[in-house]
């Protein structure tokens, strides 16, 4: 049987994820995550993000109808972090965390998601995308634009309001600096694109691809950490997203769109996960051998049962994967493309 006491080579982070199947039904008496339904209403008066509303430091949400973007009221870094900060003792270092964090407030809507919504509203979120990163990117004090999105109960989310997030930083986060190095060592040695040689392999093996149009595709990594870890990635070798053209964008938001219709479908909930993309720094650096593409990191193995990163992964700094990405890939490749809700109207 495969998948059970095997090792499997993650050439993005250049080390080894442990393959243990069997664990997946192992007994387990902890704690249990709830299912997300995420059915409510479209507008809710007490919900920071809605259109018209008031946010945490006062200001009046714009009554938008499609994508929202504003500068977090409680940033994470700001452009007016203190210059003056106190010494680092011995050692130790430390600098101001300058950089800008937004908000993007999918729609207006206050029940949809992502894979509710229409694929027309998808395709204004990945426009959105891609104008943010191009206009944050080119500040001066910014060497890396992460865009990404925490989505329910099960990641920490307080907020159900379709949104992401946006941390622009005058450093580089480090698993893009972990990834940008290993694509860089691979170009240097073979001459070929990392990610383009995963997607090649992938397209060889076709076991884990979930789903392909024209200039996207989605698949199962060969070396997935998670139970239910998806790439979603243009077929053609970019390295940041505001460099698709405007089809490959459409492509691109219609790909995103069909996966999270799959997630919701697998188990009849609002699927919860955390999504970043993956864009090559923005430090002035030559990237053009990085490849962008959208992580879904989802945190159930089980409908409520989450993945707890324990032992091996906090202590050893190796994954251990309690399933088979063949197996995993098979359940999300069986689904259908429209949504359960649609399904039952």
């Amino acid at each position: 049987m495969g998948g059970i006491w095997e090792q499997r080579w993650h050439p993005l982070r250049e080390e080894w994820v442990i393959v243990a199947a069997h664990r997946q039904n192992r007994p387990w008496s902890g704690e249990m995550s709830e299912n997300d339904v995420r059915s409510g209403p479209s507008y809710d008066p007490g919900c920071y993000l809605c259109p018209g509303n008031p946010r945490v430091g006062g200001v009046v949400n714009d009554r938008y109808e499609s994508v929202f973007v504003f500068d977090n009221d409680l940033p994470c870094v700001g452009s007016d972090a203190p210059t003056e900060i106190e010494p680092a003792p011995g050692i130790y270092r430390n600098r101001p965390a300058t950089g800008v964090a937004r908000v993007i407030c999918y729609d207006p809507n206050h029940s949809l998601t992502l894979p509710e919504m229409p694929v027309g509203a998808v395709e204004k979120v990945v426009a959105t995308w891609r104008a943010q990163y191009r206009e944050l990117g080119a500040l001066p004090e910014v060497n890396h634009v992460l865009i990404f999105e925490n989505k329910g109960e099960a990641v920490g989310v307080s907020n159900p309001h379709p949104h992401g997030q946006i941390y622009a930083t005058n450093f580089v986060f480090k698993t893009t600096e972990i990834e940008v190095g290993a694509s860089d060592r691979y170009f240097r040695e073979t001459g070929r694109g990392l990610f383009e040689d995963i997607i090649r392999s992938e397209m060889d093996d076709q076991r884990r691809i979930i789903f392909e149009n024209a200039t996207a595709i989605v698949f199962m990594p060969y070396f997935a950490r998670y139970a239910y870890e998806v790439f979603i990635a243009p077929k053609r070798r970019v390295p940041s997203i505001d460099k698709l053209t405007d089809a490959e964008s459409a492509d691109l938001a219609e790909a995103l769109h069909a996966m999270t219709i799959k997630f919701d479908n697998l188990w009849h909930m609002s699927f919860p996960y955390v999504m970043p993309l993956r864009n090559a720094p923005t430090d002035g650096g030559d990237y053009g051998f990085y490849h962008f593409y959208i992580q879904f990191l989802p945190p159930l193995r089980k409908p409520n049962l989450l993945k707890y990163l324990a032992g091996p992964e906090i202590g050893g700094g190796n994954f251990l994967s309690d399933t088979s990405p063949e197996e995993k890939a098979r359940e999300l490749q069986s689904l259908p493309l429209v949504h359960y809700k649609q399904e039952a109207r």
